[in-house]
């Protein structure tokens, strides 16, 4: 007999945990998601085109409740999670949540500028009550590994909180997120593209990708270190917002390299839910207003961009990708801006990037000291101390993150002592350089933004060799600049979306996403989806991250 989610006993939900770990693991999920049943009117809130303003509104105005929204949204997991694989955990008590945040309305009481709304969190954010995976089989009860619960949730979890959203919950990543095209390492297997369950979904953050492109979450958090937000954005025809390096925090995140490189934003599928999620998340550092307030329709005109070229980087647009992008600069002279071609040539700035090689892994020397920073958040003294607890250390050879020390010295040599940082002066000046470059080249050609297609060539698939050819990084990544990609169209002998990125200045977000939500106004030209629940997805044999893309998470 299935149970409502409110009643539904934690002790049957968590036979093996102790009750004070509440969260829903996906084993039980689809019985107690079918018991949600029916409300007066939440068959009738279309969950694939609902905005997070029309929701808002909604909920402000009465057209409907938060516990309507949030069980739409429950119902949609329980239709498709089975199928796309978003979720790794799921919150019993989304709807109690939704509920006190209906009273709260209904007595007046003071509430967040989220309150109600049904977001998606990734798996690598801390958020108690809930384990925190990596991603790892060995730290997943699920996998027969161990539970780690975190003290306190991540600073972006207890913002969206403290702004009145409702978690559903938990978001699917590869192991320690390190894989720039899809989730296929993860111990809870691989997530599906929505747009086409034959593509790659898109990096480390596919399953917060997944979750808002089905219907499943209205919004949800990525993270980035090389791609991670902006690639499942792109891959889903969703827009993602790649931030200033920190301008948000990424305390109670599962590191790869935060002292150097990781941020968390958006992924949303307009650009004014974006900006109403990035104020959020950006919370004192926000602009006065926040980051919609500057979204109108003629933000472009005037504005001079930057196209892709060999000045910033010799890899070639495939010719369907080529077409693509010239059919969206003649939309964007259109509505106003004014392009100038290949403003790096000559600069210097494409041979910064380490020759021959598709990923820069530059800045993730520091991954072994944060990973030993992070991990006391868990109850884990060290990494030696998680060694002993599961029976090795994610840098150990056959491990997710051993290449890295195959490849910097420096992260190999801190293993000896993670406690101390290592030397991060070469990264240091690689960082300045990038953003001297940037700056004479934004500056000599008085140039607003950048606007790039975000990948050279189409999605490549689930289970290809090929990876993601992102036009962006690591550049971007090493030298923290911002990054929104928005939707531009789809390939014409192909499912794969085509999608745009603008790229701009050190806190220029606001900007950027004016000029996108500019485009995407104009042009509408996100790709809907194709779902379907004819059968779980094929898993592949011993799951294992495309060497060589490690950290585009």
């Amino acid at each position: 007999m299935t149970k409502n989610l409110e009643t539904f006993p934690v002790s049957v939900r968590f036979p093996f945990n102790p009750p004070r770990r509440r969260f829903l693991l996906l084993g039980a999920a689809a019985a107690l998601l079918a018991g949600c049943g029916g409300g007066r009117d939440d068959d009738d809130i279309d969950v694939l085109n609902l905005s997070l303003r029309e929701a808002i509104d909604g909920l402000d105005t009465g057209r409907f409740t938060s516990v309507m929204l949030t069980r739409a949204y429950l119902k949609q997991i329980d239709r498709y999670q089975p199928r796309y694989n978003a979720f790794t955990t799921l919150n019993p008590l989304a709807l109690a949540q939704a509920r006190a945040t209906d009273q709260a309305r209904e007595l007046g009481q003071s509430i967040g500028p989220l309150a109600g709304i049904p977001v998606a969190i990734k798996e690598s954010m801390d958020w108690l009550g809930a384990p925190s995976t990596f991603g790892w089989h060995r730290t997943s009860v699920r996998a027969g590994g161990i539970d780690l619960f975190p003290r306190a949730n991540a600073g972006v979890v207890q913002r969206l909180l403290d702004a009145g959203a409702v978690i559903l919950g938990k978001t699917n990543i590869p192991a320690f997120s390190d894989d720039g095209t899809r989730a296929n390492s993860s111990w809870a297997g691989p997530t599906l593209n929505a747009i086409d369950h034959d593509l790659a979904p898109g990096a480390s953050s596919s399953g917060s990708a997944t979750a808002v492109a089905a219907g499943m979450a209205l919004i949800a958090l990525g993270e980035e270190t090389g791609g991670s937000i902006q690639n499942p954005a792109a891959a889903q025809s969703l827009v993602g917002v790649k931030p200033t390096f920190g301008l948000i925090p990424t305390d109670g995140i599962a590191p790869l390299a935060a002292s150097t490189r990781d941020v968390a934003g958006p992924i949303a599928r307009c650009v004014r839910d974006a900006a109403i999620l990035l104020s959020v998340l950006a919370g004192p550092l926000a602009p006065a207003g926040g980051y919609a307030a500057g979204l109108t329709a003629h933000a472009l005109q005037g504005k001079r961009l930057g196209l892709y070229g060999p000045g910033w980087r010799p890899t070639p647009l495939s010719a369907p990708t080529t077409t693509l992008y010239a059919r969206a600069l003649g939309e964007l002279q259109a509505l106003g801006a004014a392009l100038v071609e290949d403003p790096f040539a000559g600069s210097g700035f494409a041979e910064l990037a380490l020759p021959d090689e598709p990923y820069d892994f530059r800045g993730t020397e520091s991954a072994a000291h944060d990973f030993e920073r992070y991990l006391p958040g868990l109850d884990v003294p060290s990494l030696a101390a998680l060694k002993q607890m599961v029976g090795a250390s994610p840098f150990d050879e056959g491990e997710p993150l051993f290449w890295y020390t195959e490849v910097l010295p420096e992260l190999r040599d801190s293993l000896a002592d993670p406690a101390i940082s290592p030397d991060l002066s070469e990264f240091s000046a690689l960082k300045a350089a990038y953003l001297d470059l940037f700056g004479q080249v934004m500056d000599g050609q008085a140039l607003d933004a950048l606007v790039f297609p975000q990948a050279t060539e189409a999605l490549p698939g689930l289970y290809d060799d090929a990876v993601i050819s992102e036009t962006t990084v690591s550049a971007i990544n090493i030298a923290g600049l911002p990054a929104v990609t928005v939707p531009a169209g789809q390939y014409p002998d192909s499912a794969s979306p085509f999608s745009l990125v603008f790229v701009g200045r050190p806190h220029s977000e606001a900007l950027l996403l004016a000029l996108a939500h500019a485009y995407e106004q104009a042009t509408a030209h996100r790709v809907p989806p194709k779902l379907s629940t004819t059968s779980a997805p094929v898993l592949p044999g011993p799951a294992s991250t495309t060497r060589g893309r490690g950290g585009a998470r």
